[in-house]
């Protein structure tokens, strides 16, 4: 390599965003015996940060083409470590939420950035070394996350989760602004804020009415409101799509059956293989008494799996179609969630391991892939906008996961206790019901409701597998004049 800076630079902010993806999930109980968070909150929690920084990712690549990558980098990564800030000195669950929304703001204008400023930086072979360093770390920080959530969690305690991130961000932006160059994109695009703006908020109204369906009922005043503005704002970007010059998202995409099932696979892929984690991680501490250490340590056999196979197939299934890897380990996601659903008021953790190591094989062959079936299902001059789409779509998916399978949770839990018991054992409260119900009646609710999150989960997996497998047929013949090229403008708009 001709430099290490620019990579480590880049490596660094990247590893600190995706960390913070699954950093909490081993924290929510402790955060919600501190701050006596609801369920609901808990939730937000999670999606706020998955939410903005989904929303906004397109945007904030977009921006960095015509304000300079390096620069809305940097701004990215100082706004994360103010926000990083806040999270930990939080008074309770509503300033929590709103700053880990801020976290997620500053993640998109980091994570946004980072192919295309080691495109600028790294040539031919250099580039394709840097590459694969920087898609090692993205695979490391979300096996590391709920390790290290664990272990500052049982140390000096959850807010330390977020305030680890101070020093981390000031060594990425010095090394940024000395080792980084400044770029932008070949063309003054002109920024698509109308677009931004109306996707930002049909993201967050359908968030919003599937998490408030699992307390006021998928009927309720209040759901039905927020389902109908997530409609009336998808209406309202589509319309603005289709008239601006410079679009988030070219909608003539959708007429190709190819990126159709991509993109319903990456939306399925991180809600079904990691949005029912943050309740199992629930249910290991505050049912079974696990430490924070060892309920994190849980998940290992998923994200062990998950890197050895995203290794081999790296190096033995280098250009195997698309529709097979990804669809064929949605397929493997869906069947691990199923072998999971397996629970009883008497099981424990080792329950899980099959289904984890099944859920960890087949993320092993989606997350390596996924980008680039998006980028083969569209002409090549499309390929940076349908790369930026996948991540956007990836990230929105997390979030609609979590939300959803924790109103399948809750809903299952409703048939053997009372309401506002369900949302409190589901929300980490399992210590104050004990006076009140049995140990067995609890263990019961609780391995019920994930039984049906985990069954709802393993049936959104196979249709996406089946979708996938249905609509990607032979990948499209590559007319750029060069793979890494394409591979660099992923990032550019997202």
């Amino acid at each position: 390599m001709r430099t290490w800076g620019p990579l480590a630079a880049v490596c660094l902010g990247t590893f600190m965003l995706l960390l913070d993806v699954t950093i909490v999930v081993v924290a929510l109980p402790d955060m919600a015996r501190e701050s006596q968070a609801s369920l609901s909150q808990l939730q937000w929690v999670v999606d706020g940060y998955a939410l903005a920084l989904a929303a906004l990712l397109l945007g904030a690549g977009a921006a960095a083409d015509v304000l300079g990558r390096r620069r809305v980098h940097v701004t990215g990564v100082v706004l994360f470590a103010l926000a990083s800030l806040l999270c930990g000195l939080s008074s309770g669950p509503g300033a929590l939420v709103v700053a880990r929304g801020l976290q997620g703001v500053g993640a998109a204008a980091m994570f946004a950035t980072t192919l295309p400023l080691l495109g600028s930086v790294y040539q031919g072979r250099q580039r394709s070394t840097a590459l694969g360093v920087w898609g090692a770390v993205s695979g490391g920080a979300a096996a590391v996350g709920p390790v290290l959530g664990g272990v500052l969690t049982e140390g000096p305690g959850w807010r330390w989760i977020f305030f680890v991130n101070l020093p981390v961000s000031v060594v990425s932006v010095w090394l940024t602004l000395r080792k980084v160059p400044e770029s932008r994109g070949p063309h003054a695009l002109r920024i698509d804020w109308a677009g931004t703006f109306y996707f930002a908020c049909f993201a967050g109204a359908a968030t919003y009415a599937v998490v408030h369906a699992g307390k006021d009922g998928w009927t309720s005043t209040r759901t039905l409101a927020a389902f109908m503005a997530a409609a009336l704002t998808l209406i309202c970007f589509v319309l603005v799509e289709r008239r601006a010059e410079h679009p988030l998202l070219d909608l003539s995409l959708l007429r190709e059956r190819a990126f159709v099932g991509v993109m319903a696979g990456a939306l399925a892929f991180s809600g079904v293989a990691f949005g029912v984690t943050p309740y199992l991680s629930i249910w290991t501490q505050t049912v079974l008494g696990m430490s924070p250490v060892h309920g994190g340590l849980t998940l290992l056999p998923l994200t062990a799996a998950a890197m050895l196979v995203a290794v081999l197939v790296g190096r033995l299934l280098h250009g195997a179609p698309a529709r097979l890897t990804v669809g064929g380990g949605l397929l493997l996601i869906g069947s691990g969630c199923f072998c999971e659903a397996v629970l009883t008021a008497g099981s424990d953790w080792t329950a899980l391991v099959p289904g984890l190591v099944l859920v960890g094989i087949g993320t092993g062959f989606v997350s390596p892939t996924v980008a680039g079936a998006a980028l083969t299902s569209v002409p090549p001059e499309r390929a940076g906008m349908a790369g930026g789409a996948a991540n956007t779509v990836r990230q929105l998916g997390y979030a609609l996961g979590v939300a959803a399978f924790g109103t399948v949770l809750t809903t299952r839990m409703r048939d053997t206790l009372p309401s506002e018991a369900a949302h409190t054992l589901a929300g980490g409260g399992a210590r104050a019901l004990r006076p009140g119900f049995s140990e067995q009646a609890l263990r019961g609710a609780f391995a019920s409701g994930l039984d049906a999150a985990l069954g709802a989960a393993g049936v959104a997996g196979v249709v996406a597998g089946a979708l996938v497998l249905v609509l990607v047929r032979s990948p499209r013949t590559p007319r750029t004049p060069t793979a890494p090229a394409a591979v660099t403008e992923t990032a550019t708009r997202g």
